[in-house]
């Protein structure tokens, strides 16, 4: 296909009116997206998700550094959390095409619950061992891996595609809220009360996204089965993605985000206890500084972004945050570090909210379960990244393993350049 052209053009179809490209330019404002229930319940169960998340990967991080003194190990429990988004992320996604949406949202929020339940019940008893929470993680983390095929697709039907870039740049915004709520409540609780007191409170939270789960009345017509069943369709998805070169620039860039930038997030507490010498709570904090950013740049974007600019805030968003993760790594001090974080965190909203909203408005509607399965897998590539830097922050140190990494992701990012241009000229 050629750069620039359209899916609906590539499929022979005739390219939106102008009305509808105008009535997407001025799309209603995001105080009009929460007043439709279903939002307001599917962005409740995000919060809470995500929120429990960012506490948990914090004081998971501590917790198993005491234990080990390993950054490696820290690495490797988010490692564990993102190894199902690269193993089942293209089969949920051809999986969740076929179910009830609502159904399934339900059941994976109660394997959120179930887990915790069994964390909380190992600390209290003083069994918690660090091989416990690797397993939780990687439960977790096929969760996780439903989050986008299964509840974010919800978001779209609830609120259709004229008010998709404010609903996503809210949901991207609650996981920034809770980014910077997460972290900090994870590190005080678990100065004061210990992992056990830690657990409980996600028990508690996760009930809450139970009972909004339920609560949904957006239900969705299965369908059924074709010839050839999960496979073919899982094929066809990645076929398109081949076809289309403005999936394939977003895919591109999403790898490249989450092999080379992401990361960091596993380094943190690693980096506030040895090189910034601060507490569980001071650790908190610090990490806190990414989701303040975030939070305030979704905020941004769900006020003034427009459709024109999708495509070079994510493109910019990634660059930003890779110079920003090389600042981090090289930072001597706290507020250096914690304002290079903040920065990461503006940026990353950028890529966050573009990624969602760039891949459900070109999938077709019938494969964007598909296609969101086929974002988890790319998001999944992170798992190189976890690895890698886990294995130079023991050979090198933290901070020159980030500031390594984030010169590679530039790097990377130049290398990219002929297919996320297209991307930007589309």
């Amino acid at each position: 296909m050629r750069p620039g052209r359209s899916l609906s053009a590539a499929r022979g179809r005739p390219p939106a009116p102008a009305g509808a490209l105008s009535a997407a330019a001025s799309r209603p404002a995001p105080r009009g997206v929460f007043g439709i229930g279903d939002f307001r319940l599917l962005w409740l169960v995000g919060f809470v998700n995500f929120a429990v998340r960012w506490l948990e990967m914090i004081v998971v991080g501590v917790y198993v550094y005491r234990a080990t003194g390993s950054p490696f190990d820290v690495a490797l429990m988010t490692l564990l959390r993102m190894a199902p988004m690269a193993l089942f992320g293209a089969v949920v996604g051809a999986v969740a095409e076929r179910v009830e949406r609502r159904r399934a949202l339900v059941t994976v929020v109660l394997v959120l619950l179930g887990t915790d339940c069994c964390l909380a019940a190992l600390a209290y008893t003083g069994r918690l061992a660090v091989w416990h929470l690797a397993v939780a993680s990687f439960l977790n983390g096929i969760a996780w891996a439903a989050d986008n095929p299964v509840r974010r697709v919800m978001i779209g039907e609830a609120v259709g595609p004229e008010r998709l870039g404010s609903a996503m740049s809210i949901d991207v915004g609650a996981n920034n809220a809770s980014g910077m709520l997460g972290p900090t409540v994870g590190g005080l609780l678990f100065a004061a009360v210990g992992i056990g007191g830690v657990f409980t409170l996600s028990v508690g939270c996760y009930a809450i996204a139970f009972a909004a789960a339920l609560a949904i009345k957006h239900r969705n017509a299965a369908t059924p089965s074709r010839v050839g069943g999960a496979p073919a369709q899982i094929l066809e998805g990645f076929l398109l993605v081949r076809r289309d070169r403005r999936l394939l620039g977003t895919l591109i860039v999403t790898v490249i985000f989450n092999v080379f930038g992401w990361p960091i997030t596993s380094l943190v507490p690693v980096i506030g206890q040895d090189s910034l010498r601060l507490g569980a709570g001071g650790i908190g904090m610090l990490a806190s500084m990414n989701g303040i950013g975030a939070f305030g740049g979704a905020i941004a974007l769900a006020l003034y972004a427009r459709p024109a600019h999708y495509a070079r805030l994510y493109v910019g968003g990634v660059f930003l945050y890779l110079v920003m993760l090389i600042a981090f790594g090289l930072a001597p001090d706290v507020p250096l570090a914690g304002g290079a974080l903040l920065m990461t965190g503006l940026s990353g909203a950028a890529f966050s909210v573009m990624q969602a909203t760039l891949i459900y408005l070109a999938a077709p509607a019938a494969m964007r379960s598909r296609l969101y399965g086929v974002l988890s897998v790319c998001i999944g590539s992170g798992l190189i990244g976890f690895f890698t830097i886990g294995v130079l922050a023991d050979a090198i140190g933290a901070p020159a393993a980030i500031a390594t990494t984030g010169v590679c992701g530039l790097v990377a990012m130049i290398a990219a350049r002929p297919w996320w241009r297209s991307l930007v000229a589309a």
